[in-house]
């Protein structure tokens, strides 16, 4: 297993352990709490992954570096050891040979380290992107679980005054407000009833009824004659055929 999937595992049992320290009656007392220390715990343990995944990418970095400036004199050596071999210096040529042979021997040592760091630093990378799920994920959760929470202690708060309450007395009272407003009621109804009975309330009828008697007879009076109107009318045109 390597390094970062080592550090990756041991961070996933802190945080189990952790967890299973907080499993116990403070949870039912005082979840927000729980979870926001659950979450100050992760955070934590994401920031030191990223401090040693940012240490590997570096080194990562540095073997890459360090390659490409081996590469490269190894090429300057190449170029030298055929220059040497072309002008007859063998004892240069001896020496540029074992300077080559060492090259290739660093080169090969650097390349192997170079691949195993950065496949490490991929997977240190995967763990991070892990790490912040989780984290949203705990986030959202510790959200949901708080809202429900908040929504039972409610339920229980009304069931439990619904449990306690005794309707009696506010029946009664609102027995005592229906019969006050029946009573205005009929204080208003005599009131009115008293106004209908009164002379001067029968002698508006009548003038009502007197104004509606006039219009009657005055409409009944417009249409005999428009009806005398008509027919005279009629016979007139009948007398103008007939001539």
């Amino acid at each position: 297993m390597s390094e970062s999937v080592g550090v990756f595992a041991r961070l996933r049992n802190l945080w189990t352990g952790f967890m299973s320290l907080w499993i116990s009656d403070l949870e039912a007392e005082h979840p927000e709490a729980v979870y926001e220390a659950a979450i100050r715990a992760r955070v934590d343990q994401y920031n030191e992954f990223k401090k040693q995944t940012a240490n590997l990418v570096y080194l990562r970095n540095k073997l890459s570096t360090t390659l490409d400036e081996k590469t490269k004199e190894l090429a300057d050596v190449e170029a030298q050891l055929t220059t040497a071999v072309d002008a007859g210096e063998d004892e240069v040529a001896l020496l540029l040979i074992e300077k080559k042979d060492a090259l290739n021997s660093e080169i090969e040592e650097l390349r192997s380290e170079l691949a195993a760091t950065q496949a490490q630093a991929e997977e240190a990378k995967k763990g991070l992107i892990a790490f912040q799920a989780d984290i949203r994920k705990l986030k959202h959760e510790k959200e949901a679980m708080l809202a429900k929470a908040a929504n039972a202690e409610a339920r229980k708060k009304i069931q439990s005054a619904l449990d306690g309450f005794s309707t009696d007395a506010e029946i009664k009272a609102l027995d005592g407000v229906r019969e006050s407003i029946h009573k205005k009621v009929a204080e208003a109804d005599v009131g009115r009833e008293i106004a209908e009975e009164s002379l001067d309330a029968k002698l508006e009828k009548i003038k009502q009824k007197t104004a509606s008697a006039s219009a009657r007879a005055q409409l009944d009076a417009l249409k005999k004659a428009r009806m005398a109107a008509s027919a005279a009318s009629q016979g007139a045109d009948a007398a103008k055929k007939t001539l």
